[in-house]
């Protein structure tokens, strides 16, 4: 009942199987497709490499924005070892005169503290100057150093320390104020621009080179089914759906290609990314590392909860919208028998039936698929809370700078991202799998048998005799539904063939077409088998006009001249004339340039006639009739028969009919009955032998 293209089953029988063959059959593309991969590798490598550097950045950064702890204990240190290690000795020894040598022993006798208010020509030997990056801190800086610190405690807030700051001489402020190494973060910038920039580049490379090869392949694939379909034989578009086979064509095709372009390099680049990041975690810090990792397992596995609690649900989905799909299909295929027996109550009851149980799926599986994205959402923040938890405990006991949790707030998302294409892309690689099989299967169909023939017959000096000797044939080898066919026909001879359904005639006409082998006997045009002779000569000899009407989408006069070439358009205005089609031309716009196809409002009888016109064209010596005026009222019955008979002059005719009437004026007809000629003669004789036929021709006019 289908006939278009059809949904791919997401299921491959061999999964693994059918990769490899994919694989074989990309054997003039794989260099294009590792160079791709490796380039998608290289890409995710390099994103993997820039949050350590990112995390320089941010440590170099943070450093110049605040005060340099590291010169502040450095001067404090200093002044401290000073006072705490005094050498008396020295300064008695000094150029010091005796009363300040005296002044000095009294002080640090009474109280040690009171040292910082002697002379600053006796401290310079308590506190002498010392030199911080190139800076000379003298002990004048030093005394009015201790002086402004000694005003700040424990509860000073950051303001109020900035501010003492400034009140200190401008050598120590100079060593101490916020500084940022400039030349050292432009570098860093510059390396993480030119890291960026490449791994853009390497992704647009792979994604251009993949492009091209999918699409060629893609091309590739189409060009050999388009060639095997030529190649194929008639049973297989017998025990096949045509909405199967275009589907292969088309849907198969376009998911392999699209997989390719997508999938391959996004699977490649997500397990490097995966893999790199865990590496660089742990190379980074093992604590934060684990942190990150469990964080984000924690969140997979609820998502796993909830895509093992949803499945059921979509299977529902897909099962109700198929019957309901199959429903509607039916009602509006049938919509004028549901109208001619009432049956629209019944048929609204079990749409609205089948509608709810839609809903009801849909209901469930979308409200489950809708915490995908949320889930998603809570895994990446969850993760980034705990990195940031854990790793300001770990910055406050000095084991890791701030940049470590910058870095590491980057790993969060290159960790969870990863695991979520991966799985997109195993389901893609599962319908390309399925696709690619039945794509394989298509291509390792059994074709024709190669023909191996010299011979040729000129369709213009062919007589057209025909003779059937023995013909024995079967769909399949245990049923044979020709047993024993035999007869002549003389050049030039009109001839019928009838019977019930079932009985051989279509058969016998695909038989002399070699449409099928047969398994015995023979076919002989002029004396010479049909077996000597190619599918393509023997098409050639016969002009076919069947019962199923077919127009494609161009001219009238396309369509009567389809694949004959030198046929002028006078030729084309004679058949038409004969068949009585000149009135319904000259109703169209354009006339014969008027463009029609299948999906226009042309009457069957219209499209019967011009399908009609367009096998009367051609200049055969054999014409075959499969109950060509079936779909024309009486009347222009009448006037193509009368045409037909004109045009069959000189030509051998074979006319499958169901309507007997229509071949009364035969020079043979042939009766057919479970593969065998039961009756032969003309119209007249067979009636007077008051046999089968006799039986056939007064059934039409029993009531």
């Amino acid at each position: 009942m289908n006939r278009g293209p059809q949904r791919v089953n997401e299921q491959s029988k061999d999964f693994f199987g059918a990769l490899k063959r994919l694989f074989s059959e990309l054997k003039s593309f794989r260099v294009a497709i590792y160079f791709a991969l490796l380039v998608a590798a290289s890409s995710s490598i390099l994103a993997i490499i820039s949050p350590n550097r990112l995390s320089e950045l941010t440590d170099e950064i943070s450093y110049g924005l605040v005060v340099k702890k590291d010169n502040i204990e450095t001067i404090t240190n200093n002044i401290q070892n000073n006072l705490n290690n005094l050498d008396v000795n020295k300064i008695m020894t000094s150029d010091l005169n005796d009363s300040d040598k005296q002044l000095f022993m009294s002080t640090i006798s009474t109280n040690s503290e009171a040292l910082l208010t002697l002379p600053e020509n006796i401290l310079v030997y308590v506190l002498p100057t010392f030199n911080i990056d190139n800076v000379d801190i003298t002990t004048s800086d030093q005394i009015k150093y201790l002086s402004v610190l000694s005003s700040v405690d424990a509860n000073s807030d950051v303001k109020e320390l900035y501010s003492k700051i400034e009140e200190l001489p401008e050598s120590i402020r100079d060593v101490i104020k916020p500084s940022m190494n400039m030349d050292k973060i432009i570098k860093i910038v510059i390396f993480l621009i030119c890291l960026y920039l490449l791994s853009a580049v390497l992704s647009l490379l792979q994604s251009y080179i993949m492009a091209i090869v999918s699409n060629k392949f893609a091309f590739k694939l189409r060009d050999n089914i388009s060639k095997k379909i030529n190649k194929l034989p008639l049973k297989f578009f017998d025990k096949n759906q045509v909405g199967d086979t275009l589907s292969r064509v088309t849907n198969d095709v376009d998911t392999i290609a699209q997989s390719m372009n997508q999938s391959l390099t996004v699977l490649v680049s997500s397990i490097t990314l995966f893999v790199g990041t865990i590496i660089m975690m742990f190379y980074t810090n093992w604590i934060m590392a684990l942190t990150a990792i469990l964080s984000s397992l924690i969140g997979f596995v609820f998502m796993g909860f909830i895509l093992s609690r949803s499945q059921k649900y979509f299977k529902a989905r897909q099962k109700e919208l198929g019957k309901l799909n199959s429903h509607i299909e039916e009602v509006y295929s049938g919509l004028l028998v549901v109208k001619a027996y009432n049956g629209k109550k019944d048929s609204d009851i079990k749409f609205d039936d089948l509608n709810k149980k839609v809903y009801d799926a849909n209901r469930k599986s979308q409200f489950l698929a809708g915490l995908m994205p949320s889930t998603m959402m809570f895994i990446g923040n969850f993760g980034y809370v705990a990195v940031c938890i854990v790793g300001a405990l770990l910055t406050h006991n000095n084991v890791i700078t701030f940049g470590v949790i910058v870095a590491f707030m980057t790993y969060v998302r290159l960790f969870t991202n990863p695991l979520n294409q991966m799985a997109q892309a195993f389901i893609s690689l599962q319908s390309t799998a399925a696709a690619s099989e039945r794509v394989f299967e298509f291509m390792d169909e059994e074709e024709m048998k190669k023909e191996n023939v010299k011979t040729k017959l000129d369709k213009t000096k062919v007589k057209g005799n025909i003779e059937f000797d023995h013909v024995k044939f079967g769909y399949d080898e245990d049923k044979t539904i020709i047993k024993d066919f035999t007869a002549k026909v003389r050049a030039g001879q009109k001839v019928a063939i009838v019977g019930p359904t079932g009985a051989g005639k279509t058969t016998m006409v695909n038989l002399l077409m070699k449409f099928y082998d047969i398994n015995s006997g023979d076919i002989k045009i002029d004396g010479v088998s049909i077996k000597d002779l190619s599918r393509d000569n023997i098409h050639d000899l016969f002009t076919m006009v069947l019962q199923d009407t077919w127009l494609f989408n161009g001219t009238i006069k396309d369509n009567i001249k389809y694949n004959r070439e030198n046929v002028s358009d006078a030729e084309v205005r004679k058949v038409c004339d004969v068949v009585g089609l000149t009135h319904y031309i000259k109703t169209l716009p354009n006339t014969y340039d008027s463009m029609i196809d299948e999906n226009d409002s042309v009457s069957s009888g219209q499209k019967q006639l011009l399908t009609i016109a367009r096998g009367m064209i051609e200049s055969a010596p054999f014409l075959i009739l499969d109950e060509a005026t079936s779909n024309v009222d009486t009347r222009t019955e009448e006037l193509v028969q009368k045409a037909m008979d004109r045009l069959m002059d000189g030509r051998t005719s074979f006319i499958i009919a169901h309507r007997l009437s229509t071949i009364k004026n035969a020079d043979l007809i042939l009766v057919m009955k479970d593969g065998n000629i039961i009756e032969q003669g003309t119209h007249r004789n067979l009636l007077k032998q008051n046999g089968f036929y006799a039986d056939l021709y007064n059934s039409q006019f029993t009531k």
